[in-house]
């Protein structure tokens, strides 16, 4: 499924990252579209709000989370 990835999104990993010390599941926050949309700019934040890691990923490294019931294929 195509996921259409836009500014402030919420998205979870989808596979490990353990160079970056990152885990599928992880949640990070969209703050950059990359490459006109090939890339995207996603910061891992603790509970705190800080950062503790920023780097660019593929759509096909995440997925995005919902918070509503999905509109109708």
């Amino acid at each position: 499924m195509q996921e259409n990835f836009k500014l402030f999104d919420v998205v979870t990993l989808t596979q490990d990252l353990p160079e970056h010390n990152l885990w599928h599941g992880q949640v990070g926050t969209i703050v950059a579209i990359l490459a006109d949309g090939a890339a995207f700019e996603v910061e891992f934040s603790d509970r705190d709000g800080r950062v503790y890691e920023s780097l660019g990923l593929r759509p096909d490294q995440m997925m995005l989370l919902r918070f509503e019931p999905a509109p109708p294929r």
